[in-house]
């Protein structure tokens, strides 16, 4: 065998296992982007404050992918277009397979995504946060209005059901992270979404949370994250 074609063997056998091995990790994301003829996807985390790359596949002629990643607990990845490297898909990965199915044109907000525990519960808050977003617009519409009219005392009770929904966001929130915090979902929402909340109710899911969450990502964040609050007292 020359040296030619033995240098051809070689490529193609690293070829072969960079593929194989590419896709052994923990977990893997699979799914179709229709109409995509041919692209770029990347799978992304934050790493250090950082969006990384951790896997891509080049499409041409066929819209399914399959991406994976080795992961030690389960956060937040995001799926990127190259096309349209801003408009990213955020899910929930952890160990296992999850899907996402979705359309070139309406790449994230047609996106259909079968996933995991942590996902599924995402999905649920998110359901719950959309309807206090919608309610606190209707409310901030009516601030504006009754402002126009000088009245004190409808001024001052629009003022007081806004901060009452406040209040009760963060008392759903924080029920929420409790009532899951097997999972770490709690940590993360805590993060997200309880940031400028009174460190009781942060003590409160900080408590609740199992040794595993606790020795997650999120869960090791949270902690920090909490540290440093009591470190400012």
């Amino acid at each position: 065998m020359n040296l030619k074609k033995i240098g051809l063997l070689l490529i193609i056998v690293s070829l072969v296992f960079a593929c194989n091995s590419k896709k052994d990790g923990s977990m893997l994301v699979t799914g179709e982007v229709k109409n995509l003829k041919k692209g770029t996807l990347y799978l992304q985390k934050i790493k250090d404050t950082l969006l990384v790359t951790v896997d891509s596949i080049a499409l041409d002629g066929t819209s399914i992918f399959t991406l994976s990643d080795d992961i030690e607990s389960a956060e937040i990845y995001y799926l990127a277009l190259a096309k349209s490297p801003k408009k990213k898909i955020l899910f929930f990965g952890e160990k296992g397979t999850t899907t996402i199915n979705t359309k070139l044109e309406k790449f994230v907000y047609g996106a259909e995504i079968k996933g995991l525990s942590n996902q599924k519960l995402l999905e649920e808050y998110n359901e719950m946060a959309k309807k206090f977003g919608d309610k606190r617009l209707d409310l901030i519409k009516l601030d504006f209005e009754t402002k126009k009219s000088n009245d004190s005392l409808r001024i001052d009770s629009v003022q007081n059901q806004i901060n009452s929904l406040i209040k009760n966001r963060y008392r759903y929130t924080t029920n929420f992270a409790v009532i899951h915090a097997d999972k770490e979902v709690a940590p993360y929402l805590a993060l997200t979404e309880l940031f400028d909340a009174n460190i009781i109710l942060l003590d409160t899911i900080q408590k609740s949370m199992t040794p595993e969450v606790k020795a997650s990502i999120y869960g090791k964040k949270f902690d920090e994250f909490i540290a440093d609050i009591r470190s400012k007292e």
